[in-house]
């Protein structure tokens, strides 16, 4: 068996690992900055030897680059599962008041993991984290957003778009966990939801009807034979 794999399995080898995460986690919250984070302060602080750090990872920025995949591929797998919905499902739990199939899922990982990964995707972190997270969404969503779709919207405009809506649900997520999670899972999954189908005007009793697709498609045509 792989020697990387019996050390994600091995209960004792576990132990270590989660001790390690968390520990560096703390440490990016009393120093303020992940660059100035040593492997003596996180050994010191999980009640490890350093020969037992070195025995998972390289340095410290191998612990964060394990911390950061295990957490992207968790989270592409929810993001399937959202992803699975279709319009219909969307705006019938909206007219319901409630959260898109899968979101609060979503959220709950985030959540039930915040110990670690807010001091790892906030101001003291890793700044390529999120980016990382963010890139990962937009490849699940813009497959799964193929399906159905009307034709002329394929190429440029559907691919901003795709880029626009991930990018700004991935600020809003950062936001709440940074900012402390103030609203529960449950609410913060339908203020997800019905985020991503607000127009500026609705927020200002002054809806404006606009043809987005005919629109965006003869945009994206003239600056193409521009």
């Amino acid at each position: 068996m792989d020697p990387c794999t019996v050390a994600r399995t091995d209960p004792r080898s576990r132990r270590s690992r989660i001790a390690m995460r968390q520990a560096l986690a703390d440490e990016i919250v009393a120093t303020g900055d992940l660059t100035s984070v040593t492997v003596t302060a996180v050994t010191e602080r999980a009640g490890l030897t350093r020969r037992t750090f070195y025995s998972h990872f390289k340095d410290i920025g191998a612990l964060v680059t394990a911390i950061e995949d295990e957490t992207v591929a968790e989270v592409v797998q929810l993001v399937e599962n959202l992803a699975s919905s279709n319009l219909d499902e969307v705006f019938g739990a909206i007219d319901a008041t409630e959260p898109a199939p899968g979101a609060v899922q979503i959220l709950q990982y985030f959540q039930d993991r915040a110990s670690y990964l807010v001091p790892l995707l906030g101001a003291g972190g890793d700044p390529a984290f999120m980016p990382r997270i963010r890139d990962a969404v937009h490849g699940v969503m813009a497959s799964r957003a193929l399906h159905g779709l009307d034709h002329r919207a394929l190429g440029a405009f559907f691919d901003y778009y795709i880029t626009f809506a991930v990018g700004a649900e991935c600020a809003v997520l950062s936001r709440w966990l940074t900012g402390g999670m103030q609203e529960s899972v449950e609410a913060m999954a339908k203020i997800m939801t019905l985020l991503m189908f607000v127009r500026p005007g609705d927020l200002y009793g002054n809806v404006h009807a606009t043809d987005i697709l005919g629109y965006g498609c003869a945009l994206m045509n003239d600056l193409e034979t521009a």
